[in-house]
């Protein structure tokens, strides 16, 4: 289940609170974008790269211990050598790019996404008839040339026949031939746990805090415009 199909179900996670740890108060238009098409029993979803993570995820425990190819790259500020095979690294400010073209078990990429939460996935790679592409970059922040338009959802791309998948992002409409979802985030404020009211490392107590807000959801199916509000902590 992706994150904001759980935010709207009341059921925030940690998976949740990590797609908020950076975000300050103040409002954020045009994120998590989804664009799915339905034909017959196939779903195409494509998005922006926040759900990248939860993609690869779904699919490697559809493949669990049986292997398949993997290309693209795991970005982040960890070191992998001796995590994985990679081709080649490279570094900038700090951020390391692993790229990776190899046979890997569902199995295998789970325990990295376990191992490296804060890591991005950009994974590509096939399970049955679930196929799922990824540009191997790291996301930039998401804002277009032009302010006054949407990011294009073309980061994450996945086509799957399984209906659980595709009523989690699109749950307005059962029998539907186009979506088109954006959803704006509304930081209302910090919530700082008791636990960490001594923490004199500001950067720890930014990454553990809570955000608190809504999340305005605005889909456009088949032509019919949809709003709907969530509250949120997380």
């Amino acid at each position: 289940m992706n994150f904001i199909k759980k935010i709207f179900d009341g059921k925030t996670d940690e998976s949740v609170h990590l797609q908020f740890q950076k975000f300050s108060r103040g409002e954020f238009k045009d994120r998590a974008i989804v664009k799915v098409k339905k034909v017959g029993s196939k779903y195409t979803i494509s998005t922006t790269a926040e759900f990248g993570n939860e993609f690869v995820r779904t699919l490697a425990e559809k493949l669990g211990s049986n292997k398949t190819k993997v290309t693209g790259s795991i970005i982040g500020t960890n070191d992998l050598k001796g995590e994985l095979n990679f081709k080649t690294i490279k570094q900038f400010q700090g951020v390391k790019n692993y790229s990776i073209e190899q046979e890997m078990s569902g199995n295998e990429i789970i325990n990295l996404l376990d191992k490296f939460p804060k890591n991005f996935f950009p994974l590509s790679f096939s399970v049955g008839d679930n196929t799922l592409k990824i540009k191997p970059k790291a996301p930039k922040s998401g804002k277009p040339k032009n302010k006054d338009e949407a990011p294009n959802p073309d980061f994450c791309k996945l086509v799957t026949t399984d209906e659980h998948i595709g009523k989690s992002f699109v749950w307005e409409k059962a029998n539907f031939k186009d979506a088109l979802i954006a959803h704006d985030f509304i930081i209302e404020s910090i919530v700082v746990p008791d636990s960490l009211k001594s923490e004199k490392d500001f950067a720890v107590v930014r990454e553990k805090s809570l955000r608190k807000g809504k999340i305005v959801r605005r889909a456009t199916i088949d032509g019919e415009q949809i709003k709907e509000e969530k509250e949120f902590e997380a």
